[in-house]
């Protein structure tokens, strides 16, 4: 029975908040998204960006025919272009050092949708970290990277495909600041130039998991095991779409349009059921800052307020999300959780991974999760991997990689020597012309 205390408290909060029950949370999160959103909408900022472009003020590397751009739409209902062909992949800290088979994943399905690509040599880190976790850097040398890295692909005439949801949210920001402020231009042009390059903005700053979102049906066609009784819980990386979340893709189809299409369309496109849970909205737990300051708090977090609440509430068998610290955090939380008694052991995959393993990727040698900390054989076994034949012809070929009985396999052509990370490749031309190829 209810004591007379507990009907006090109910009937306060009830007189303090007299529409609670009537409550529509998804719009109030809506709500709250377009509150914190830039002060000047995504088309005021495409708009400006034309305009600069015009005045010579900026270069803007455009999306082309050849890049077969698919257009969807906003939260606002705007489109966005998502350019699916002849990608420059930016590729992320954290995944390449502590999730390897989340870049291996893109890259080979690319080759299994015929996608020309480039995995650029020359990219630097987007300093992200730096401004997310410690604030240490200034709006210049923030900005100089991004454009530093933004005018590398445009000379190759390949388009940005950001692989970090941190990069992509922070290149978001960036782009912004450039179109916005003109004392940041002015202070970031000289220093540009001084390296021989100019301010470069593309038109659309794209993250891969968009890219896997539009394809996801193509790709689906390739689908190698069923998918039907799968019931995945998605996060949706919050520098993904809680920074200048008007420029993030959305879906009638996905929670009817309520949350972001990606990556809970892919998963859906690929067959799997989605299962919800009360704490969608929340971190992961990673955070930055208090990742590197309070890391216990981080664990604690991603157990109770994003696992627990998959399994218990949604009856979870895979924790699907896409971006790095999403990733490394519900996956290697769990162990901490384990020692105190809360064995959940909930497999987590970035979406890559989930649709290369999908279309029958090898787990080891592209998915690679012999580098995860929670059960993903377990959760391959479900869907029908033969794990043990996968895992037995991996070792020997480790066993024979380490005798020189074989030779590593690629994705791509290696690159050959030292010297092509100084210069650009041979099918690329140099934007001032041949000669400047030959000295």
């Amino acid at each position: 029975m209810v004591s007379q205390e507990e009907k006090k408290m109910h009937e306060a909060i009830k007189e303090a908040f007299p529409y609670a029950d009537d409550v529509d949370w998804n719009e109030v999160y809506q709500r709250i998204i377009y509150k914190y959103s830039t002060p000047h909408g995504i088309q005021h900022i495409k708009e400006e960006l034309e305009k600069l472009e015009d005045e010579g003020e900026v270069i803007v590397h455009h999306i082309k025919p050849y890049n077969n751009p698919v257009e969807v739409q906003t939260i606002n209902g705007l489109p966005k272009k998502i350019p699916t062909n002849k990608l420059w992949n930016h590729k992320s800290c954290g995944q390449c050092g502590h999730i390897p088979g989340y870049p291996t994943s893109v890259f080979w399905m690319m080759n299994k949708a015929e996608i020309d690509y480039l995995d650029e040599p020359h990219q630097t880190s987007c300093t992200g970290w730096n401004y997310h976790a410690s604030g240490a850097s200034n709006p210049v040398a923030l900005a100089g990277v991004y454009v530093r890295n933004m005018w590398r692909a445009y000379e190759t005439d390949y388009f940005p495909l950001i692989h970090c949801g941190t990069s992509f949210g922070h290149y978001k920001e960036i782009r912004n600041m450039l179109v916005l402020h003109k004392e940041i231009r002015d202070k970031l042009r000289p220093i540009m130039r001084k390296l021989g390059m100019d301010i470069v903005i593309p038109e659309e700053v794209v993250h891969y998991s968009e890219w896997l979102y539009v394809m996801s049906k193509q790709l689906s066609q390739q689908k190698k095991y069923d998918l039907s009784n799968v019931k995945a819980a998605v996060h949706t990386p919050c520098h993904v779409y809680k920074l200048v979340p008007d420029d993030t893709v959305y879906d009638p189809k996905v929670f009817e349009g309520r949350r972001p299409a990606a990556p809970t369309g892919t998963v859906m496109n690929f067959g799997a059921k989605i299962v919800d849970y009360s704490t969608w909205w929340d971190c992961c737990g990673f955070g930055f800052r208090h990742i590197l300051t309070e890391r216990e708090f981080s664990r604690s977090f991603a157990l109770f307020k994003k696992v627990i609440p998959a399994v218990e509430e949604g009856h979870a068998d895979v924790f699907v999300t896409s971006d790095t610290g999403c990733v490394t955090t519900l996956d290697k939380s769990q162990w901490a959780g384990k020692a105190h008694g809360f064995n959940y052991n909930l497999p987590v995959l970035a979406d890559a991974q989930f649709a290369a393993i999908a279309m029958g990727a090898d787990p080891y040698k592209i998915a690679q999760i012999h580098w995860h900390a929670t059960d993903v054989e377990g959760f391959l076994r479900k869907i029908g991997v033969p794990v043990e034949d996968y895992k037995e012809k991996f070792l020997q070929y480790l066993a024979d990689l380490r005798e020189g009985k074989a030779q590593p396999e690629y994705l791509y052509t290696p690159h050959r020597k030292i010297d092509f990370y100084l210069t650009l490749p041979e099918r690329v031309k140099w934007y001032k012309g041949e000669k400047a190829v030959q000295k």
